[in-house]
């Protein structure tokens, strides 16, 4: 059986983007991981093993399966914010006692996907700690985190050059989010413009069917994704220029973050 094509640029860009996290762990120094990172509460050891846990098991779980249905993806999300407590407690259990070099090294080691999604199709309901959900739904939210979490430890550390952002894994970050919120908030009131990667219509109201939109939010992908994830808050992004939003009806303030 031949890997699903819709499985292999997912696990592409999460092996891509872990290699450039340990990249870029592997050229502090030990006493960075001392300082304090831009999760309340973490430092940026804890925040580096909390990315070994994103990529622990990710082959493991591609094995399992779960009856339907599936979460969706959008309240998958959620329960992140649910499981805060559990999170934690698996973070500190993969973070203390090991050191900056034990903790690079688990992120370089080979999570071999492109073997184990052989065979398994987009659809396949796997079997994960926070419910039941579609293979590609999988693979798609361990790049969100991946993306978020990289950017967490360039903002932890703003002396530092920051990590890289796979190309690839930013993209299907960015459409993943954006299409989060189209399903939350459906309707065709306001376009959201993530340029070069999507564009969604959402939020109920007067439909727009040609022309310039009449409420059109405009914005980059890395602010996308902090707006999208509780990192930047909305009214922030608009004074700062981040984000561009004409149109009386132009505000994702009241469906923001999507998770966080």
């Amino acid at each position: 059986m031949t890997s699903s094509s819709r499985l292999v640029a997912p696990a592409a860009a999460i092996h891509a983007q872990a290699e450039l996290i340990a990249d870029w762990l592997d050229a502090l120094v030990v006493a960075d991981f001392d300082r304090p990172s831009v999760l309340p509460g973490w430092d940026v050891r804890m925040l580096s093993g909390h990315v070994a846990l994103i990529l622990a098991g990710l082959s493991e779980r591609l094995a399992t399966r779960a009856a339907p249905p599936a979460t969706s993806v959008g309240e998958f999300v959620t329960r992140y914010r649910r499981d805060v407590a559990m999170i934690e407690e698996s973070t500190r259990n993969r973070a203390e006692g090991r050191t900056p070099a034990e903790l690079i090294a688990s992120l370089r080691q080979d999570a071999d996907l492109q073997t184990a999604i052989i065979g398994v199709s987009p659809a396949t309901i796997l079997q994960t700690p926070r419910g039941p959900l579609r293979a590609d739904d999988w693979l798609d939210t361990r790049l969100i985190e991946l993306v978020v979490h990289a950017d967490d430890l360039s903002r932890s550390l703003p002396d530092r050059d920051p990590v890289v952002i796979h190309r690839a894994a930013l993209a299907i970050a960015v459409r993943l989010l954006a299409e989060i919120l189209a399903a939350r908030a459906p309707g065709r009131a306001v376009e959201v413009r993530v340029s070069p990667f999507v564009a969604v219509q959402a939020i109920a109201g007067q439909r727009h069917t040609r022309g310039t939109p009449p409420n059109v939010v405009e914005t980059d992908p890395m602010t996308w994704i902090r707006l999208a994830t509780g990192r930047i808050g909305w009214a922030d992004a608009v004074n700062s220029g981040s984000v561009t939003a004409s149109g009386t009806r132009a505000s994702l303030e009241d469906h923001l973050p999507l998770m966080s």
